[in-house]
């Protein structure tokens, strides 16, 4: 089969199309021809040392996608040899084929395709994380969505809109303004330099928004605090672009809440897995949740893909097709 390995830590020269052999379904396993894979920011972390440090190189990268079964290792039930699948946090998605544990996939319904369910199974799981259980949005509440043309924000924005809130998003440049205002912005700020709190607070009525979403890395970290009204919370995701470095806690401001959100926090079961992706496919078939990718690549160019996202330049969710 084919694959995108990465043979050592370093930039995009070290991702590499390769062949190997076809991995066979131990028990417990599920052997899964893949049609599509989804790019995301956790495996440019990878690439470049900040994860899975113990596996050896070379090793495939990629963590979700979208397929259809092939074959079933022993005592595996539930899946039939056809259906369609999808998964996220399977190590070794950027490839033709995976043997992934049975208990990491779920149906995939009739009416969503490949490429939409592999766009939602880690942006998708991550906003509904944030915005249904991390911090529940309730009608009324203000939310500061940074990043929010990129697939994430997309999809946050518009699960925050469905629980009723209001949010201001901010993008780097002007024309990620349309992608964000039609996921439903209410007010949308271009801002590339962390110069957005004086507007954001404006637009809340000069108290500042009740919840800020940011994985922008740690230049906007003191600008999110800053955000926030008494009492508010702080959203603080995508350990890529590095952390804040050491806090004083007795230095936060205004009484805040400030925490590190995980999807997996949302999903630590099979059970829940599956019931927060059917909980997105429903959404998305009752029109309710739109997907918006941002770029379909070939396999082998795996390394541009990285390139692009790393440069900010795309706007929602970004895939790979499977030759």
């Amino acid at each position: 089969m084919k694959a995108v390995v990465m043979n050592g830590i370093g930039d995009v020269d070290v991702l590499a199309l390769t062949d190997l052999p076809d991995p066979v379904p131990g028990p417990g396993q599920v052997l899964v021809q893949i049609s599509v894979a989804g790019i995301n920011f956790m495996d440019i972390g990878v690439r470049r040392g900040m994860a899975w440090n113990e596996l050896p190189n070379p090793k495939i990268l990629g963590v979700e996608g979208a397929g259809r079964v092939l074959a079933l290792g022993a005592g595996v039930e539930g899946f039939s040899i056809g259906q369609r699948v999808a998964w996220v946090y399977a190590p070794g998605s950027y490839a033709q084929k995976i043997a992934i544990a049975a208990s990491s996939l779920v149906p995939i319904p009739d009416g969503i395709d490949d490429k939409t369910a592999a766009s939602v199974m880690m942006q998708g799981l991550t906003a509904s994380h944030f915005a249904t259980d991390f911090y529940a949005t309730q009608p009324g509440d203000i939310a500061f969505v940074h990043a929010a043309a990129g697939g994430l924000g997309l999809l946050l924005t518009q699960i925050i809109k469905l629980r009723g809130g209001r949010v201001i998003g901010r993008v780097s440049s002007a024309d990620k303004v349309a992608a964000a205002r039609a996921a439903g912005a209410d007010h949308v700020i271009v801002d590339a330099e962390g110069k957005f709190v004086e507007e954001a607070k404006s637009l809340s009525g000069g108290e500042g928004v009740h919840v800020v979403f940011d994985g922008s890395g740690p230049s906007t970290f003191q600008g999110s605090m800053d955000v926030l009204r008494r009492s508010g919370t702080f959203c603080w995701y995508g350990p890529v672009l590095g952390g804040p470095g050491p806090l004083d806690i007795m230095s936060l401001p205004k009484s805040i809440k400030l925490g590190y959100a995980v999807f997996s926090d949302h999903i630590h079961t099979p059970e829940l897995l599956r019931a927060r992706s059917k909980r997105l496919f429903d959404w998305i078939a009752e029109g309710k949740l739109r997907v918006h990718i941002g770029g379909e690549y070939p396999l082998a160019e795996a390394a541009r893909a990285h390139a692009e996202m790393a440069s900010r330049s795309t706007v929602g969710k970004l895939l790979l097709r499977m030759p």
